[in-house]
């Protein structure tokens, strides 16, 4: 059972590297798309690339981390009675996938040409993932009492 544990943690941290890399590419894509003209060649290109990240890396990657994340907690025994770390890691998660929602509603506004945000709200949402993630490290390496 442990090597299967240690197998799922292993899927489980590739899926959430693939996904935190769409998470931080996304925006930063967006921002150089708000400065393109709507109708251009590389409006165009910028719309390929966006939906290939979205659609190829950052969805199956979330599904997947997902997935063997709640596996990983089960197979832990976290099914029944989780820390607290666990419960706020997890909520953590859920406004992860929030943003990763956020961002695929920006995804289809420049899909439809719609220019609704300027380059700079787009900076300053390309940091929340990160700031995300530190707080996600530090309860899951620390494992700190709360409460």
């Amino acid at each position: 059972m442990t090597e299967f544990f240690l197998w799922l943690k292993a899927a489980h941290v590739i899926a959430v590297f693939a996904w935190m890399a769409a998470l931080l590419y996304l925006p930063r894509l967006f921002v150089y798309h708000t400065g393109a003209a709507v109708g251009s060649e590389l409006s165009e290109q910028f719309k390929v690339m966006e939906r290939r990240l979205a659609m190829g890396i950052m969805w199956p990657a979330a599904v997947v981390s997902w997935i063997f994340g709640g596996l990983t907690a089960i197979t832990a025994g976290y099914s029944s009675n989780m820390p607290a770390w666990l419960v706020v890691k997890l909520l953590l998660v859920v406004m992860l996938s929030v943003v990763h929602g956020l961002l695929h509603v920006h995804l289809r506004e420049f899909a439809a040409d719609l220019r609704n945000r300027r380059s700079k709200y787009f900076r300053i949402l390309n940091e929340v993932p990160t700031l995300l993630l530190i707080g996600i490290i530090i309860l899951v390496v620390m494992k700190p009492e709360l409460g």
